[in-house]
This record gives structure tokens, sequence and C-alpha cells, in this order.
């Protein structure tokens, strides 16, 4: 029974169990987690959330990031939110989610109210990772071609599991807590796909959805213990078709990867290929004047991002045109960059998108993509088979210090070094220290 053996999984799991590889990637995590949050904490849709759920947000022990603090409900919702609203946050290719913008947010959320150490919220951090991406990895990528959005299905069972592991929930009241949480796991890739901020709401509510699982449940109330396998469970219900065989134990956040762009990341390898032309250049950019053509040749799912009319920045980010345009505009990706592309439609107009069948074999273990540039006088190529970030080419934490002051120039990251003692120090004394509560310009 899969709902049994994740139960017992989190139940048992214990901080000396963990491998320092993935206690390490959790430490990264968490601080990605936290750099992207602060600067998510300040975008529209996270202010839109705060402003509509202030009238209802109790006073609290949990952090709001940017914003104060609240109660675990709301505090992990907005979080949620602010993590994923950027799509700068991390994810695992294989499992197609993004598990820290749900799990994080529960784990602290109940961690700073609880007044856990920083070993105990790593190994919940961890627990949840693991519930959601052995998950998602048995099911996709079929349940992904059904359209739903494993960040918010998959997610909410890894927010449950967190937040189970916080409270220190018993085999049955953890049952309890996965049942619940698997009646709430939603999220449909339409959200995505039309650039609406309802992508974003995904991570927040299944991030909610964990808390709420584990308060329900340390209080008794029931969930079905065979949420996930049985006749009308998960499985059955959003993904009839997926392998029988459970990847659980494996610590598979040591396969996360992380993100240097905030665009969606079937994206990525377009832009690394890209950059690789711009570094043979010797240039930084390049004007749109001696352009003829761009020919991106990818596979399927990449390809199918090939929106030639975004509306606002949420659409851009699942657009390849407009991001290779900007990207070869501007020489970079930056948040700046993508509030200007309407500068970018003479150049995006002359993309050319091109499915490739030798990539749609690659795929979902690769993510290749060749960028073929002809300008007046020459042409030039370039191709890549996985972005910066994943784990055959991991971000060190040199690399994620780098982004989270990119992101957030009005903070000081020296506060940051407190968390080169989690492990030692309590969860609400650590948050008092980085100081994140408050706005940051």
């Amino acid at each position: 029974m899969i709902t049994r053996k994740f139960a017992d999984f989190i139940v048992s799991l214990e901080h000396d169990d963990i491998p320092s590889e993935a206690l390490e990637k959790a430490k990264l995590c968490f601080l990605d987690f936290l750099g992207v949050s602060l600067r998510g904490s300040r975008e529209k849709s996270g202010l839109s959330a705060l402003k509509a759920l202030k009238p209802f947000i109790s006073h609290g022990e949990s952090t709001i990031i940017g914003h104060g603090r609240g109660d675990p409900l709301n505090a992990s919702l907005i979080n949620g939110i602010f993590a994923h609203n950027l799509d700068l946050d991390d994810g695992h290719r294989l499992a197609h989610l993004h598990p820290g913008a749900s799990v994080i947010p529960a784990t602290l959320a109940l961690a700073e109210k609880e007044k856990v150490t920083g070993k105990k919220f790593l190994t919940s951090i961890i627990v949840g990772y693991e519930i959601c991406l052995s998950l998602g990895l048995m099911i996709n990528p079929y349940h992904r071609n059904m359209g739903f959005h494993s960040t918010g299905t998959c997610g909410t069972f890894g927010a449950a599991a967190a937040s189970a592991k916080i409270l220190n929930l018993n085999k049955k009241q953890t049952l309890d807590c996965l049942g619940l949480a698997g009646t709430q796991a939603a999220g449909l890739l339409e959200s995505d796909h039309k650039g609406s901020m309802g992508k974003h709401l995904h991570a927040g509510r299944a991030a909610q959805s964990g808390v709420l699982s584990a308060l329900l449940a340390l209080e008794g109330f029931t969930g079905a213990d065979t949420i996930i396998e049985g006749d009308e469970g998960f499985l059955n219900a959003m993904s009839p078709k997926h392998d029988t065989h459970l990847e659980l134990g494996g610590f598979h956040i040591r396969k996360i990867y992380m993100k240097k762009y905030p665009i969606c990341r079937h994206l990525h390898s377009t832009i690394n290929a890209a950059a690789k032309i711009l570094d043979s250049l010797g240039t930084e950019s390049i004007n749109e004047d001696i352009v003829d053509e761009i020919i991106v040749k990818t596979y399927k799912v990449a390809a199918e991002h090939d929106n030639y009319n975004p509306k606002n920045i949420e659409s851009i980010r699942q657009s390849l045109p407009f991001s290779l345009a900007l990207f070869l505009l501007n020489g970079d990706l930056r948040l700046e960059n993508m509030k200007k592309f309407k500068k970018a439609q003479r150049l995006a107009k002359k993309i050319k998108i091109e499915t490739s069948k030798k990539m749609n074999y690659l795929y979902p273990e690769k993510r290749p993509s060749k960028v073929i540039l002809r300008l007046k006088d020459k042409s030039l190529e370039s191709s890549s088979m996985l972005a910066h970030g994943e784990p055959e080419k991991p971000f060190t934490k040199e690399d994620i210090l780098k982004k989270f002051k990119i992101l957030n120039n009005g903070y000081d990251i020296q506060k940051l070094k407190v968390l080169d003692k989690i492990e030692s120090s309590t969860m609400d004394e650590l948050m008092d220290k980085l100081d994140l509560r408050r706005k940051t310009p």
C-alpha cells in the first residue's frame, strides 16, 4: 500500500538517517527559497494575495516574508505564492514539479510556531521533498500530459508530509494527514499556459493544504488511508497510467535543479545555447537589425511554448520566442528585462521554432535545444542538452548567494551567515536573526 509506505517513511526517518549530501542540498534549497521569496514578496500576485487576506490573517509566530508575521495557514499560503510567482524556484526534471515552493512554506510556518530545531526543520524538508518527488516520478509525464500541474498536486502531499513530521504525528495521524492532503491536491496547467497568476496559487494552496491536513489530523480528523492507490484515489483519478515502481528512500532532493532565469524551465536550454553564441561572437548582446532569422530546434514540450503575442510578464515566462529575444537583446534575462518585453516584438517575429524527433527521444532525461542564428553576413549555431543548475551542472552556494543579491540588492547578505549554524538553532530564533519580515527595497 503506497499511502502506508509513505506514512512509514515519514514517521520513521530521523536526521541521522539522512546522507550528508541530502542535508547540504536541503540547506541550499532553503537559501534559494528565501532569496526568491523575498523578491517575490514585492510582485503583483503576492501583493494582491496579501491585500485580499489581510483582514483574515491572525496574529501568530509564522513569518510572512517581507511583511511581518501571521498564522501558519495564511503564512504558508502567501509564502508559497511568493516562492512561485517569479518562476525562479527549484525543481526536479523527471518528477516535473517544483517542490520547494510548497514544501518549504509549510515546513517553515509550523517550524516557527513549534519552535523546532534546525535539525528537525531540515529533516522535515527532506521528508516533504521525498514524498512529493517519489509520487511525481511515479505519475509523470502521464499526469502532466493530462493537464495537471504537479507542483499543486504532488506538492500538496509533500507539504503535508513535512507538516506531519514537524508536528510529530503518529502513524495513524500521518495516514489521516495524507488522506486529507490527497483530497485537496489540485492544479491545472491551463493556468500556466494562459500566463495567469493561477499558477502561483498552486504552490501556495499546496503549502496551505499540507499545513491544514496536519493540523486536522492532529485533532482526530480522519482521511482515507488508501488515498493514493485506492480504486477512486489519486492515481486512478488523476493519472491512470503510471509507473508501478515506487522510488522511495532515494533522497531525491539530491537531484533538484535551481534556476538562473525567471522563465519556464523548458526554455532554459535554449537560452543556454544562445549564450554560447553570444560568447562566440564576443558580444554581450545583439542588435535586431543584423538578424535575418533565428531557428530553434527542440523537443515537443518546449516547442509548444510558442506564444508570439504575450500580454503580460506571466505569459512571457511561458514564451520561447519572447524569452529568447529578450535574452539576445539584453545579454541576460533578469526581472527588469522582462518588463521591457514590447521592445522584443520585432526580433521575436524572426524566431522560428521546430520540433525535433531526435530531441523528443532524449526528453525527459535531457532537455535539448539547438539555436541557429542567421545574421546578414554569417550563420552561427550552438546546442545545449541541459541547463545550468541541473544536478549534472549544479549551482554552488556562491551561485545561490549571487542570485540572492541580484534579486534583493537592498538586503544585507551578511545576515545569511546565521544559516551556517542552522542545525544548532531553533527556527524562530533563526528567522529573527535573518530579519526577513520587513520590506526590502
